[in-house]
């Protein structure tokens, strides 16, 4: 069986102030073709179908427009909702667009529920695991302490138990949105972490032959059987690097599997440039990078007059202008932004108490913090449910 596995389409979301809506649609057209010229026989898109909970009307046509193009191919789509859907929103008549072959998991307590679809070599059984925040679903998978690891090994607890009921010979593939240890990632992802720890370990998905994941923006290989999609388009200079692709997957009868990477159309390249402004004005090798969407850092030891106005003679494309000046300062004189850089809600937190009392908060002190922060979030998650 070939799947086409991708996720993180965030449609509806901007890079910096550049409308993507287009570069989106062009990407769900190279997303129908590629299935129907390279005979896919089933699509899988890990979650973060939208940028939000409450997307825009205009990303909402889109992702309609997508699953008509998908559904008049007569090849079926199994998609989970990720943590910047709405879980419930995106769910919404899931059992009659099911009817399509449009399979949306988004409920956590059918993790152990797949869709099961078949070839000639027999049947596949597709698991989806919508993203699990940890504080709403430990109930749910009767697990003491909200975490994201116990929660994803108890969903996939459900899913060994599923598969071993099923006929010998099953081949299995989980759809799961998280962040997995080994995954690299960018600054376009939305934090998850719960109790201090973001990442599960990949042996939480031992007993599958395929994980296809979402969350993380790079294209990545954790393991041969545990693979990111990646995003299709950038959403951060983070990722200039990123090779934007989709994984086209071979699961053949006896579960071994091979995997091609499938380029994706990005309307731009992503260049990061960085020095004086009168040297990236005049540099010839910063030619290549005229098109590009660019970041400018610049190393001016003092800000020249409008740096961006300039730029944008030569690089009409930058979006971006950062100033990091080449010379020795205290650390009282680095911006309040700069000393944030980098730095999660948590270690802010502890910081600001040392500050205060002059000594940082002790272990128990930590974990208020933390119990604090988890908390914050997922309350933060059920008002953008419930608007």
């Amino acid at each position: 069986m070939r799947l086409l596995h991708t996720s993180d389409w965030h449609l509806g979301r901007a890079f910096h102030r550049v409308n993507m809506l287009g570069a989106q649609a062009e990407f769900i057209r190279h997303l129908v073709t590629t299935v129907r010229e390279r005979a896919v026989d089933a699509v899988v898109v890990s979650g973060d179908v939208y940028d939000r909970a409450v997307p825009p009307l205009a990303a909402v046509e889109l992702f309609d427009d997508a699953l008509h193009r998908l559904a008049a191919l007569g090849v079926p789509t199994v998609m989970i909702s990720g943590n910047h859907d709405s879980a419930r929103r995106l769910g919404v008549g899931a059992g009659l667009i099911g009817r399509a072959g449009i399979h949306l998991r988004t409920e956590p307590s059918a993790a152990g529920t797949p869709v099961v679809l078949a070839d000639a070599d027999g049947e596949v059984a597709f698991y989806g695991l919508p993203y699990l925040e940890p504080a709403l679903v430990k109930d749910e998978f009767g697990v003491e302490k909200a975490g994201h690891e116990a929660v994803l090994a108890a969903a996939m607890d459900r899913v060994r138990a599923d598969l071993a009921a099923r006929p010998a010979g099953t081949r299995s593939v989980v759809l799961a949105h998280a962040f997995v240890t080994g995954g690299e990632p960018s600054d376009s992802e939305r934090d998850i972490t719960v109790g201090g720890v973001a990442a599960v370990p990949a042996g939480v998905f031992d007993g599958v032959d395929y994980v296809a994941l979402g969350h993380l923006h790079g294209c990545q290989t954790l393991t041969d059987r545990v693979r990111y999609s990646g995003s299709p388009l950038p959403y951060s200079f983070s990722e200039a690097a990123h090779r934007k692709s989709m994984w086209l997957v071979d699961l053949a009868a006896d579960g071994s599997l091979g995997a091609e990477r499938v380029d994706c159309p990005v309307p731009r390249a992503l260049a990061r440039i960085r020095g004086t402004l009168e040297d990236l004005l005049a540099d010839p090798e910063l030619a290549q990078h005229e098109e590009a969407w660019v970041e400018a850092t610049l190393t001016d030891p003092v800000r020249p007059a409008d740096p961006m106005a300039r730029l944008a003679e030569r690089f009409p494309h930058t979006l971006s202008l950062v100033f990091d000046p080449d010379r020795d300062e205290d650390e009282s004189e680095v911006s309040y932004a700069r000393r944030l850089a980098g730095r999660s809600d948590q270690e802010i937190a502890e910081d600001f108490v040392a500050h205060v009392r002059g000594a940082g908060p002790d272990p128990h002190e930590q974990g208020v913090l933390r119990d604090a922060f988890d908390a914050v979030r997922a309350d933060e998650t059920v008002r953008e449910v419930a608007r």
